[in-house]
């Protein structure tokens, strides 16, 4: 997908079944993307191109962006591919064999490079990018470049500021479903399933039992750029480099003036 900004619209092409750049834009006028301008030919495409998911299951609720998806999705609610190991049903036979992976431990995938093993020829080519340094998905905004096509998709919400992913529970909207998930686990979940294994703290959320991981392991991330010292925590670098280094901003009280 590429996107670029010109003469104050948001503009877009379109071949076949993937976005493209193609021939000067503003000859294909007709694919000018809201909320930008009032114009496109489908009010459906342009509301899968900001990431909004228009068909939703009469059985779970689950909202997908196509009728093709809702079509495959359907088959989970039947028993056409069901796993014998566990009664997960997939929506077509190859996700069963990828899911049945799970159970079997099979990775077929591996990587040249440094010998990494995957379930799927896709997350092998994902991972080969790590290796590579290929970002082929380009911000034609800011000039950010992603490994995955769908962190463009994400990253572009940045720009146009849709937020299509909304809690149930309060009045809370996000431009990625993962930050949703996030959301709705620190916020509205009581479950701690993440337990520390070498004291008996627990968490909500994996991200937050690796940053307590730190103080058992004495692992430092932060660095400073002009001196050697190193810190365990984001605030900590803050205030070194506005001691030690003048870098930053102070916040100064208004009442005596001191940092």
């Amino acid at each position: 997908m590429h996107i670029v900004i010109s003469q104050g619209y948001l503009c877009f092409t379109r071949t076949g079944s993937s976005f493209a750049e193609v021939g000067s834009l503003h000859s294909t006028q007709q694919y000018l993307c809201t909320p930008c301008t009032p114009q496109g030919t489908s009010t459906a495409r342009r509301q899968r191109h900001n990431g909004e998911q228009l068909y939703s299951c009469s059985q779970c609720g689950h909202r997908l962006s196509s009728h093709r998806a809702l079509r495959a999705h359907m088959y989970i609610h039947t028993n056409k591919y069901q796993c014998t190991e566990c009664g997960k049903c997939c929506h077509d036979r190859r996700a069963l064999v990828v899911h049945w992976r799970s159970h079997s431990g099979q990775k077929p995938f591996e990587c040249t490079s440094c010998g990494k093993q995957f379930t799927t020829s896709g997350e092998l080519v994902v991972h080969s990018r790590i290796h590579s340094g290929d970002k082929p998905y380009k911000c034609r905004v800011c000039d950010r470049a992603f490994s995955q096509s769908g962190t463009l998709n994400a990253h572009m919400r940045v720009h146009t500021g849709d937020k299509p992913y909304k809690c149930p529970l309060c009045d809370k909207s996000y431009g990625d479903r993962s930050n949703l998930r996030r959301h709705k686990q620190c916020e509205h979940d009581s479950r701690r399933s993440y337990q520390c294994s070498s004291c008996v703290k627990t968490f909500k959320t994996s991200d937050q039992l690796k940053v307590h991981m730190r103080i058992h392991t004495d692992t430092k991330p932060y660095f400073c750029a002009h001196c050697t010292v190193r810190f365990r925590w984001l605030d900590q670098l803050k205030k070194h480099l506005l001691a030690s280094h003048n870098e930053g901003v102070w916040l100064i009280c208004y009442i005596c003036q001191k940092k």
